[in-house]
């Protein structure tokens, strides 16, 4: 069942996304050559503290995890798609870095995520991150209320297929309000005009992910949570919590 949220409850889920847009912020800004990735998730759980608010991911356990996800971040490296466990391995020169972040504050809850390249760049990661971030705002600008759950697929795979890019199948973005995960699912490929028509007060993620190899294959580490490519090429993933509403699609998420 889909909740259309009402304007003072986007209004509560704006304030849940500037806790994560800034803990995504100082996250990126402390990623450097010999930091490691638990360092990252303790830049994260700081800004929750400061906020007062707390964190969806911390403990979450789906059907297909092992294991309750141990930390507040999934920080997801190299030929990482998504999902991955921060750990004490130490960023080095040229590393494709995804992060993905959820707060929940007072009942409501943010997700959102971003790409970078720590040092000095790849030319073809950097194509790979611009693609994805394409991808997401092709994603919300279909995000408009008339319009459907395809379009939005349809925008997003338009923009990766078009560059060659994999979409990793079955992985996509889903609404979003007092849980992280609700109804509906956004594929992250589709048929333009197919799938629910979209309302004032739906709230989504909407989150690409492109694999630069050009495949879809895909395999779960051994920790069981995170998501790497079978070809061994490497990923990037975005994201933002975006409202439908009359006046178009208003990102809650925003950095």
């Amino acid at each position: 069942m889909v909740e259309l949220k009402t304007d003072t409850s986007i209004d509560a889920m704006y304030a849940a996304g500037q806790v994560v847009g800034r803990a995504l912020t100082a996250a990126h800004k402390a990623a450097d050559v010999g930091v490691s990735l638990l360092e990252l998730d303790e830049v994260a759980h700081d800004v929750l503290r400061e906020a007062g608010a707390t964190s969806p991911f911390l403990g979450y356990r789906p059907s297909f995890a092992p294991t309750p996800f141990p930390a507040v971040l999934c920080a997801s490296v190299n030929d990482a798609i998504v999902h991955g466990v921060p750990g004490r391995y130490r960023l080095r020169d040229g590393d494709l870095v995804s992060l993905d972040f959820g707060a929940e504050l007072g009942g409501w809850v943010g997700d959102s995520a971003l790409s970078f390249i720590v040092g000095t760049p790849r030319k073809g990661d950097l194509r790979l991150v611009e693609t994805a971030e394409r991808a997401l705002a092709a994603g919300i600008e279909a995000a408009v209320v008339g319009n459907r759950i395809g379009d939005i697929a349809h925008a997003i795979g338009t923009v990766c297929r078009g560059a060659g890019y994999g979409i990793p199948d079955g992985f996509g973005g889903h609404g979003i309000g007092r849980r992280m995960h609700e109804d509906p699912g956004v594929p992250n490929e589709g048929r333009p005009g197919r799938g629910m028509r979209l309302r004032h007060g739906m709230v989504l993620a909407i989150e690409p992910m492109v694999i630069g190899g050009g495949t879809d294959d895909y395999h779960a580490a051994p920790d069981g949570w995170t998501l790497k490519t079978n070809d061994g090429s490497r990923a990037a993933h975005a994201e933002h919590t975006v409202a439908i509403t009359d006046s178009g699609p208003r990102i809650l998420t925003a950095r």
